[in-house]
């Protein structure tokens, strides 16, 4: 524990719940009857998760000092040079692997004022890999997007758009989240609320099929047409976020504003008032770059060619920091990485740490690992994938592997009971086909297992948004998976048995009521533009 950023009364307190959680773990595991041996291990594996915990200063350093890691940048380069850097201090073999190449593309200053009918600044970012503007910016009159019958009207209305600033996403009618309104709104007018904004929103979906586009062909359209940037809101439904992704324009620059700024010009220009803004989005397009995924082992002692993996992607979208997505995933795998060489620095089985690129993109890195590596990938005993925010584990899925419930439970069996007791378990499941990295593996036939966290409002308030900052980790929560990921690791390592891979028969799907099958290998993008 770095203890210097604490009070003293702050640290005594600290330090008394730690002392109080280590005894209270403790009793368990002597209640457990486990060996000396697993006792031992379990005993320091925990100790040192509680007592010497690196977790803030890594946050630190990698989300504050570094930031967003948004493929193709030159920050996500040296992300994986830190991650590097902190392994090898750690006398752990690791290396940058390239898997291919990405656009490469660097973020500058934006900065947006509405300079009439009034002067203010307005809080928005550029999005990624959007073109820039010149350093004196663009100014222009903003334009809201029409209300049409047909697309012959439509191509009417693309006549004005030349040298125009367009607004391209819906007005919202509210910025408050619906739990706000639950809260202090009569039932009136709440069911008022939703049924306006869902109304909302099927007049604005048609309107879109009346241009006789859709919603990404419109971004090329209207660059097409003359105007010379496009400003979106894409709302969260929380307060002040929005949701961060990336521009379709070639030329000129996109920029997403905050609700309440967006909402702002947006009614200034139905009651015509005809607002103009400056807006000034610097970026720097960089050519083609390297992708790597940043790849850490522990060789094992008794069966060097069988492995255990740690999964976590390293990349993430450019609005926040990627903290919480996913930030907490990486700090968890370094951290265990770590504990590991210091307690168990002679595994029976290889323990290997994934710290994949480009998953935002479609699950590029580990997509790359598995067809890069069948040598590994025929050996692997258990993939532990984390993934989804800063909440501690109360999920695990045995993604239809029919014996996943003998080993996982057998391995859980290690861990605490103040770890387990969170955790529901779903055994045998379906496999999973998308979302995340565990994903690759399962396609491959591997057992691999999505460490699921509990939510924290992630969907909302900070997967991909422009809040997903290092305030929002909670380091209790991510203490917790690193004590849960670091005994799973040692017990999968440790075990005499080989983890079937023997799958159940899929059921009939519900949507299509044809018989499921098993998720196919997808390629790797390895040249994304």
């Amino acid at each position: 524990m770095c203890v210097k950023f604490y009070s003293k009364n702050f640290m005594f307190i600290f330090i008394s719940q730690i002392n109080f959680m280590k005894k209270t773990i403790l009793i368990f595991l002597f209640s457990l009857g486990l060996n000396a041996q697993d006792q031992f291990l379990i005993d320091q594996i925990i100790k040192e998760a509680l007592e010497n915990s690196q977790l803030e200063i890594l946050g630190q350093e990698l989300l504050d000092g570094i930031g967003p890691r948004l493929v193709g940048t030159p920050q996500m380069k040296k992300a994986h040079d830190w991650a590097l850097n902190k392994y090898t201090q750690w006398r752990i073999n690791a290396r940058n692997e390239n898997f291919g190449t990405w656009k490469g593309w660097e973020r500058g200053i934006t900065h947006v004022d509405m300079i009439y009918p009034r002067i203010q600044s307005l809080k928005g970012t550029q999005l990624a890999w959007s073109p820039s503007t010149l350093k004196e910016g663009i100014s222009s009159e903003v334009l809201v997007f029409p209300m049409v019958n047909d697309s012959l009207e439509f191509a009417k209305w693309l006549l004005t758009v030349k040298g125009k600033l367009v607004m391209i996403s819906k007005l919202e009618s509210t910025g408050r989240p619906d739990y706000n309104w639950k809260e202090f709104a009569t039932e009136v007018s709440f069911e008022k609320m939703k049924s306006e904004r869902t109304a909302t929103s099927k007049v604005w979906n048609k309107n879109m099929k009346n241009t006789g586009y859709n919603s990404r062909k419109i971004h090329e359209v209207l660059e097409n047409n003359g105007a010379i940037g496009l400003i979106s809101s894409r709302w969260s439904k929380g307060f002040g976020v929005n949701k961060i992704f990336s521009a379709r324009t070639k030329k000129i620059p996109t920029i997403d504003l905050d609700l309440e700024d967006y909402t702002m010009l947006y009614r200034l220009a139905l009651r015509g008032e005809k607002p103009i803004l400056n807006i000034t989005a610097i970026s720097k397009e960089l050519g083609e770059v390297p992708t790597f995924n940043t790849i850490a082992q522990i060789k094992g002692s008794v069966k060097p060619n069988e492995y255990v993996i740690l999964s976590a992607h390293f990349d993430s979208w450019d609005g926040g920091t990627g903290a919480t997505d996913n930030g907490t995933g990486t700090l968890v795998m370094m951290e265990t990485m770590r504990i590991l060489k210091k307690i168990y620095p002679k595994p029976k089985r290889t323990i290997l740490v994934g710290h994949w690129g480009s998953e935002e993109q479609g699950l590029n890195g580990s997509r790359a690992f598995v067809e890069d590596h069948p040598e590994i990938i025929d050996k692997v005993q258990a993939v532990f994938n984390q993934d989804n925010g800063t909440g501690r584990v109360v999920n695990i899925s045995g993604q239809g592997f029919l014996h996943a419930y003998d080993y996982i439970g057998r391995w859980l069996n290690y861990v605490p009971k103040e770890v387990t007791q969170h955790i529901e378990t779903d055994f045998p499941g379906t496999p999973g086909r998308g979302g995340s990295d565990y994903a690759s593996f399962i396609a491959a036939g591997v057992p691999a297992f999505s460490l699921s966290s509990l939510g924290w409002s992630y969907s909302n308030y900070t997967w991909h948004t422009n809040r997903d900052t290092y305030d929002k980790i909670i380091f209790d929560d991510v203490r917790n998976n690193v004590i849960l990921t670091a005994i799973l690791a040692y017990a999968a390592s440790e075990d005499d048995q080989t983890a079937s891979r023997e799958q159940i028969i899929l059921p009939i799907s519900k949507r299509s009521g044809k018989k499921m099958k098993w998720p196919s290998k997808r390629p790797a993008n390895r040249k994304g533009k």
